[in-house]
């Protein structure tokens, strides 16, 4: 709307066309001074050389250097795992809560979230404390129970840290899943049925491809969660080398904020590839 139109619109109803602008101003305010502008920050000192040149070395390095392809390729590989193994544990809880849960589905819920309301330290000092060399899980092997003699050395493992990450991410999962699967009218199930199909073939058939939607969304922020996760994996980590903990490494060893700006950028393309995937998934669901 044009100044001119603007000034012969009525007092009032200049007030109401102005007032949903003015509410959106602190928060466009606030996105601005702490989101957009570290951003903007960060992107240039990544093209900026030493001297204060442009320079696209760094990115050049990130992307053509077999090492730290090594490294974006142990990303990408280590929340692709944790994605697959979150959606193989999530569906059938996921599932039974929608479907078989009944009364029982508030305690369920209240347990998958629960450890979302625990501190990120406090969780994984908790698997520390599990399957550390005198943990509770080789206390029992090696005193209780004397299937060992030696403890076995489970923390700071790779395992144990694709563990910890699946722990947490997967009730992102199952509440992604389920409510897609709320949807879904159980009379195309109970049609498959009467026209002969067996369960498995209806949740093949029926139920899986109705909930490809939740399984979607879930596994994208799953994906990104994993992508960037840090503390894990430096406590639990057990010699992974990831983007999130190379940053550090440049920020506080090497002091190279450069290639710690880069290193950031680049994760930060890897998120917003997530979230156009998604986005085409929202606007193919409501195509």
């Amino acid at each position: 709307m044009s100044d001119t139109s603007l000034q012969q619109v009525p007092p009032s109803q200049r007030n109401k066309l102005l007032t949903p602008h003015l509410l959106a101003l602190p928060a466009v305010l606030f996105l601005a001074v702490f989101f957009v502008l570290p951003l903007f920050d960060n992107g240039m000192r990544s093209i900026l050389s030493d001297d204060g040149g442009f320079t696209l070395s760094r990115y050049v390095s990130l992307l053509t250097d077999s090492f730290y392809l090594g490294i974006i390729g142990q990303t990408v590989t280590l929340s692709a795992g944790v994605t697959v193994i979150s959606i193989i544990i999530g569906y059938p809880v996921a599932y039974f809560l929608v479907r078989k849960a009944g009364r029982w589905a508030g305690l369920i819920i209240f347990l998958l979230i629960a450890p979302l309301l625990t501190s990120i330290i406090m969780r994984t000092f908790g698997w520390q404390v599990l399957f550390a060399r005198r943990g509770l899980v080789n206390n029992l092997l090696v005193d209780q129970l004397g299937l060992l003699s030696v403890p076995l050395r489970l923390t700071n493992s790779p395992e144990i840290a694709v563990a910890a990450l699946v722990h947490v991410l997967v009730p992102f999962m199952v509440l992604s899943i389920g409510t897609v699967l709320q949807g879904i009218d159980t009379r195309l199930e109970e049609s498959a049925k009467i026209l002969g199909a067996s369960r498995l073939r209806t949740f093949w058939e029926v139920t899986l491809p109705l909930s490809l939607d939740g399984i979607g969304t879930g596994a994208i922020l799953v994906f990104m969660i994993a992508n960037g996760s840090f503390v894990t994996l430096v406590l639990l980590g057990g010699g992974l080398q990831t983007l999130p903990l190379m940053i550090y490494q440049q920020f506080n060893t090497t002091r190279d904020f450069g290639m710690a700006s880069a290193m950031s950028t680049i994760l930060l393309v890897i998120a917003v590839f997530c979230l156009f995937l998604q986005l085409r998934l929202v606007r193919r669901k409501g195509a």
